[in-house]
């Protein structure tokens, strides 16, 4: 399968879709997910095209890894969470809805579900959360 420049997260890397950014460096960006499964859960991609984990370059899982460590401890810092649980798919018979290599970051606590996927959160929360892990990194 070939990369789609077209994909919602090549979009925001342009600037032509607003996000809510946790964390940028030059390799990586980190955003909110607006449809939150739990308080705090955000998004990391690379900035380069990649469709997934099948046809990444070491590079580019490096720089997404360093990254996944860097937010997910804020994030348990932020959310004073039990845990953290890292999600990533891999085409749509994987679960992957946006071709574009992304991970999951959702930080947990103990006994507490995730919420129901597809529904739009709250963005005055969404705000408050990015800005809760963005100063505790």
């Amino acid at each position: 399968m070939n990369y789609d420049d077209q994909n919602i997260f090549a979009k925001i890397l342009r600037g032509e879709i607003p996000n809510v950014t946790v964390y940028e460096d030059d390799d990586t960006l980190c955003f909110m997910d607006i449809m939150p499964r739990t308080d705090g859960h955000c998004l990391v991609i690379p900035k380069t095209p990649c469709r997934n984990l099948l046809d990444a370059s070491p590079e580019q899982l490096a720089v997404c890894m360093k990254t996944l460590n860097k937010v997910a401890n804020a994030a348990m810092k932020a959310f004073d969470a039990d845990g953290i649980t890292l999600q990533q798919f891999n085409e749509a018979a994987g679960g992957q809805e946006v071709f574009h290599l992304h991970f999951h970051i959702l930080p947990r606590h103990e006994g507490v579900a995730t919420r129901p996927p597809g529904k739009m959160g709250d963005m005055d929360a969404i705000q408050a959360h990015a800005k809760a892990i963005s100063n505790a990194i």
